[in-house]
């Protein structure tokens, strides 16, 4: 369990903070989501968290174990992928991956053993005599994952660790960090992904200028921000979209409509289904919900339009 408290950062004299007074618990057991704009202050904070900088203020203990005060101690139960990973480009993998594996006190056969499973199990095993420049981004990545679970430590940080993955790779990566859930860690996973987020995390905080201004449970995730009405509409025309003008903004895509600035209230929202029936439109489905996490993000933090 990582527990933060009062955590702040200021860079220079007279800045303003990077982060200011964030309070965060990633619990055992249970993946954090943490969203927010570039500059918003996410990796600040996973870099005090895995104790790479020293915060301004606050402190953050891991396992118990304060990590300015017991660095060594809550180190040892930490795995951290940053966004960008950075390694020696003309080591070897795998004898750089033993050198990190003595610092775990894994030696000799088990040493071998564990680098050779890791590497197989994140697909890079058959690149185990290139040298890590010759790795692409998302290579370096999934080496980076392989190096962060050397020690099986019970935290795991993962800074965008999403970004450059191929879509085989996000998938496996999901895969992983819902293993991890299932085995008692705790991961915190920034990403900008915010489909991916809502896909594995059980909570998801959202930071803006370097304030905490939101924590979402997951059952809070299909009811976020003003209701819409999603439709498919197998025959769609011009005629159905004009129906649809008179209830609310439709948009487009296919033979499906996302019906937005509804001009009716939820619970009458049958009025829309009925009609276009009458008309001879053939509904094949037909639901209200909230407008999704992206939409409530982007209106959060204020930058709906896009980012």
């Amino acid at each position: 369990m990582i527990e933060i408290r009062g955590l702040s950062k200021i860079y220079g004299r007279n800045q303003v903070p990077a982060i200011n007074n964030i309070d965060l618990d990633i619990n055992d057991g249970e993946i954090l989501g943490f969203a927010g704009l570039n500059g918003a202050g996410k990796t600040t904070t996973i870099r005090i968290a895995c104790g790479i900088i020293f915060p301004t203020g606050g402190k953050v203990s891991v396992d118990g174990h304060d990590i300015v005060k017991n660095k060594v101690s809550a180190s040892k139960n930490i795995g951290w992928v940053p966004e960008l990973p950075n390694f020696e480009p003309n080591a070897k993998p795998v004898l750089l991956l033993k050198y990190y594996a003595g610092f775990y006190g894994i030696k000799g056969t088990e040493a071998e053993d564990l680098i050779e499973k890791l590497m197989k199990q994140f697909n890079i095993w058959d690149a185990r005599n290139k040298k890590l420049k010759n790795y692409s981004q998302g290579m370096k990545k999934r080496f980076s994952i392989a190096a962060a679970m050397l020690g099986d430590p019970k935290n795991y940080l993962f800074d965008e660790t999403l970004n450059g993955l191929d879509p085989e790779g996000v998938k496996s990566m999901r895969n992983f960090m819902l293993q991890l859930k299932k085995d008692g860690k705790s991961v915190f996973l920034s990403s900008h992904i915010l489909t991916e987020l809502e896909n594995v995390a059980d909570r998801i905080a959202i930071i803006k200028r370097g304030e905490l201004i939101k924590i979402l449970d997951r059952d809070e995730l299909p009811n976020l921000g003003k209701s819409v009405v999603k439709l498919k509409i197998e025959n769609l025309d011009g005629g159905a979209v004009a129906i649809l003008q008179k209830y609310g903004t439709p948009e487009v895509t296919g033979k499906d409509v996302v019906l937005r600035d509804l001009a009716f209230k939820p619970s009458e929202a049958h009025i829309v289904n009925n009609e276009l029936i009458k008309s001879n439109y053939e509904v094949s489905k037909f639901e209200i919900s909230g407008e999704g996490l992206e939409e409530y993000f982007l209106d959060l933090v204020g930058q709906k339009g896009g980012i």
